[in-house]
């Protein structure tokens, strides 16, 4: 059993073949997955929750990624709020700021991830954060509308340094690794998956993007590939690959109260 804590499985590169898709996941152990539902952004906010009703190992996320935050209005946010008491939501998110693309104003950006982290918070639902060239403002704004609730997510396909990660985790945040953990030029973000303490961590794929490691340059990403991160992970902490497997996986379900199968325990 392993948990794909992030991927985009609403994306159009797997409508040709998403039934398949799902099943290699599942021949490959991977019996938890977190689409994400961010989509094309607003108006429709609902992909993987749709996706997540057809499958009872699929749950969702609900919310607007920096990219489309111009896109959000007051009925985003009222519509976010009223999808977070769906049984399959688990979260919101994707949110945070990318200033990198800068898709949307930067400001703009920092005043739809505030909003959304208060739906979250009269939710009492985890976040997912998505950060790009912009730690200091993200973890500002955390610490300022975040931190006080308690209620910690999931810093997504992480790749800041040690000191952002345990300041995160100190907040309550689960740190997750994906395929950047297999390349050849992350030996200092496979330092920093090395010091974190084993039960504040978790994998994911964010497919279909980030192939890892060997398949990079040959495939499109998919959940059945989270087993070569883990596999990653598992060899820089020095320990076998179904520990680790059966550690994110604990973690995922702790971090949402899902119910743990007698088989996991």
């Amino acid at each position: 059993m392993i948990a794909d804590s992030h991927c985009h499985l609403d994306d159009p590169a797997f409508d040709d073949d998403r039934p398949q898709v799902l099943e290699r996941a599942k021949a490959a152990g991977v019996g938890l997955i977190l689409t994400i539902g961010t989509g094309d952004g607003p108006p429709d906010l609902e992909p993987a929750v749709r996706l997540a009703e057809q499958h009872n190992h699929v749950f969702a996320t609900v919310g607007v990624h920096p990219h489309d935050a111009r896109k959000a209005d007051a009925g985003t946010f009222d519509r976010l709020a009223a999808l977070c008491s769906h049984e399959k939501v688990l979260a919101v998110g994707e949110i945070g700021l990318d200033f990198h693309y800068d898709n949307s104003p930067r400001e703009i950006q920092r005043e739809v991830f505030v909003k959304q982290m208060e739906v979250a918070r009269q939710a009492r639902k985890p976040i997912v954060i998505h950060t790009r060239e912009a730690w200091p403002e993200t973890l500002d704004l955390l610490k300022e509308h975040w931190r006080p609730s308690g209620l910690g997510g999931i810093m997504h396909c992480f790749s800041g340094d040690y000191e952002q990660a345990q300041r995160s985790i100190d907040w309550g945040f689960m740190i997750a690794f994906g395929g950047m953990l297999t390349f050849k030029r992350s030996d200092e973000l496979r330092r920093v998956a090395a010091r974190l303490p084993l039960e504040c961590l978790l994998v994911e794929t964010d497919a279909p993007y980030l192939t890892p490691a060997p398949y990079r340059k040959i495939r499109r990403n998919e959940p059945c590939y989270v087993a070569e991160t883990a596999r990653k992970l598992a060899e820089v902490r020095e320990l076998d690959k179904e520990t680790v497997d059966l550690a994110t996986t604990a973690n995922f379900r702790r971090l949402f109260d899902l119910p743990v199968p007698a088989r996991e325990v």
